[in-house]
């Protein structure tokens, strides 16, 4: 297969390699964000917040092989629509992209929340909704005057990241030494306990999926790879690999530090266990490092919404007066991010487990219809006398389609309505858009590139 050619006279160079995709993915993932949510796994599981985010690795895993069988096939900067629409229809493709649409309309939302939640909690005289107005005020003001948040300062920020982790680990194991003795560093207990079980785990799993979301955002840099055929699908794998440690023996040696899943505010339960283990001092250093992480991640999180949505209208996908249309004098999507920093108010009326399950809702639609997208490829090529590895391009993917439908399943009830009925909505505008279904929906085309 050849290489798509860029119409215009410039062209995306390549220049990136393996450690910098790796580098760039782990950036995506947010890595402490497993600190930021720990209370409400915790909660969900009885305890068992580790096993919650092994299921959700192991299901990442599954699905990361599929997305690198899919970078192999079609090495451009692709992602979930793009290869299900090429791989198994173009009407399947769009709904797939409406489905993400709800991840990105509703990720800063999540973002601003869990921000807002550790800051109520620490200051409880200030009224939440106050808060989360005032995420929503700043990083919209910014992302409208054009504001981008630099690569450097994004590795910076991973690297803060990273420090708060190492810490918040170290201080941990010191804790639970001082206190129980070595001994107690080895537990069987943060796996499974009496108030844990399958379904509670599944259910925590299908919570700690936020975790890993943006571990195939590598995928956009496809066209900036060299040999993507050979480094894209392992960047994807030691992404969701490293990433998938990370929140594995951070939520094992905090487990440690405070057994079971009961917690006077489980929203900012990391925050109240950062001051357990290293004092007011560490405690207000780790709810600052928080605190930047989440702004940060909503400032980017709330400008790839709006780009999104921008790409949508100017494709003709979404009506294009209202979301296609760029602010002369900023040269930003302005009315698009309005509409962003509007839903971003929802916060207000929900809780972390709730909002984190809309997120998902998407994305496990998404990571199925994926790894489906390389059996339908499989299918294709054999019926072409083209001859696959079956099991890299049928039994893992279909595992990986049973397991993600299957956490799907296990997502809070609300947000399964929620979803459904956003897809209801967006069968609606597919059957409007392609005169009932007779004719191929327009392409979205450069998305990710507009979104990135």
């Amino acid at each position: 297969m050849s290489t798509p050619t860029s119409t215009s006279s410039t062209t995306l160079t390549r220049t990136l390699k393996l450690p910098s995709l790796v580098l760039f993915g782990l950036a995506y993932l947010t890595p402490l964000i497993v600190l930021g949510i720990f209370g409400v796994i915790a909660e969900a599981t009885g305890g068992a917040s580790p096993s919650a985010y092994l299921v959700a690795l192991i299901a990442m895993l599954f699905t990361a092989h599929s997305y690198g069988r899919m970078a192999i096939t079609y090495p451009v900067a692709g992602s979930a629509y793009t290869y299900v629409r090429k791989s198994i229809d173009s009407r399947a493709g769009f709904l797939v992209g409406w489905a993400i649409l709800l991840d990105y309309l509703f990720l800063p939302m999540v973002i601003w929340l869990i921000g807002g939640a550790y800051l109520s909690a620490q200051f409880p005289g200030v009224p939440f909704a106050l808060w989360i107005v005032g995420f929503i005020l700043i990083t919209t003001a910014l992302n409208v005057l054009g504001i981008k948040v630099a690569d450097k300062a994004n590795y910076l920020l991973m690297a803060f990241q990273l420090l708060v982790i190492v810490f918040f680990v170290a201080l941990s194991i010191g804790h639970v030494v001082g206190n129980s003795g070595a001994g107690a560093l080895v537990s069987p207990e943060p796996f499974m306990n009496p108030d844990s079980g399958f379904g509670a785990i599944t259910a925590g799993a299908a919570i700690a999926a936020y975790s890993f979301l943006g571990f195939d955002a590598v995928t956009t840099l496809t066209e900036e790879t060299v040999e993507p055929r050979k480094n894209m699908p392992r960047a994807i794998m030691l992404i969701a690999l490293i990433g998938g440690g990370i929140f594995v023996v951070v939520s094992y040696f905090t487990q440690l530090v405070h057994p079971g899943g009961v917690f006077e505010d489980s929203a900012s339960a990391a925050s109240e266990i950062a001051v357990q283990i290293g004092g007011q001092l560490f405690g207000a250093v780790f709810l600052a490092g928080l605190v930047v992480a989440q702004f940060a991640s909503g400032l980017a999180a709330q400008a790839s919404a709006s780009r999104l949505l921008y790409a949508m209208g100017r494709d003709s996908v979404l009506p294009k007066a209202v979301f296609g249309r760029l602010n002369p004098r900023f040269h930003t999507p302005v009315l698009n991010l309005i509409i962003t920093g509007t839903v971003g108010l929802i916060a207000i009326f929900l809780d972390v487990a709730t909002s984190t399950s809309f997120i998902n809702f998407g994305a496990f639609t998404a990571f199925t219809l994926v790894n489906l997208s390389v059996v339908f490829h499989f299918v294709r090529q054999r019926r072409a006398g083209n001859m696959l590895n079956p099991l890299s391009y049928v039994v893992i993917p279909a595992v990986g389609a049973i397991v993600c439908a299957y956490l799907l399943s296990r997502l809070d009830s609300n947000a399964i309505t929620l979803g459904l009925y956003w897809l209801a909505v967006g069968v609606i505008v597919l059957a409007v858009i392609t005169r009932g279904f007779r004719k191929a929906p327009p392409e979205m085309k450069a998305t990710e590139e507009v979104a990135a």
